[in-house]
């Protein structure tokens, strides 16, 4: 059975500053390029049947600069959670709004809930076991976590026990036939 890697984008402006990044369309810092290259020599001489990316900047500059860029089939899917009127906005500020919010519970006003997440992880998820070999995606902090959910079978929202960290690799997999994570949030070492 294949491998199936996450790959979360390099740092933004707004991840470094703890800003929900949902819908809005930013490029990576400098840093960001930088551990998005560190990608490439992580996954090292490694070949893919499939290479799937978030149409979103952050996630095309991470699959380019790792070199696979050329490969990858985008997928709207990979989109990060649509945090509606909490883009832009840090937990704290959100808590001063709303306090007691839970991402996992809640969602988002005028954006998605955790089940509409999982039904695009799901048919990620679809496409990924039907490829003829290992599978990498491209994507975001909260999809990634869960997609990852998803893939061993737990609820959406179980995706808040997975911290996940800018220009990260993770692996899922089976083990006796069993999804599993592999490694999880590795970060690779500069280029």
């Amino acid at each position: 059975m294949a491998a199936f890697l996450l790959a979360r984008h390099g740092e933004t402006e707004w991840s470094r500053s703890g800003r929900h990044t949902g819908r809005t369309d930013i490029p990576l810092t400098a840093d960001g390029r930088r551990r998005a290259r560190a990608l490439s020599k992580a996954l090292g001489d490694r070949s893919f049947a499939l290479v799937l990316t978030s149409p979103l900047r952050r996630a095309v500059e991470t699959c380019e600069a790792a070199g696979l860029g050329p490969d990858a089939l985008v997928r709207d899917g990979l989109c990060e959670w649509d945090y509606g009127d909490y883009d832009g906005l840090t937990s704290d500020q959100i808590h001063e709004r709303r306090p007691g919010w839970s991402l996992w519970r809640d969602g988002c006003p005028n954006g998605e809930v955790a089940a509409n997440v999982g039904t695009r992880a799901d048919r990620v998820i679809a496409e990924v076991r039907a490829a003829d070999g290992d599978a990498i995606a491209f994507g975001h902090g909260h999809m990634l976590r869960v997609l990852a959910a998803r893939w061993l079978g737990l609820a959406p929202g179980d995706g808040r026990l997975l911290a996940l960290g800018t220009g990260s690799l993770s692996e899922l997999g089976y083990e006796h036939g069993t999804p599993v994570v592999v490694r999880w949030n590795l970060i690779p070492g500069p280029t």
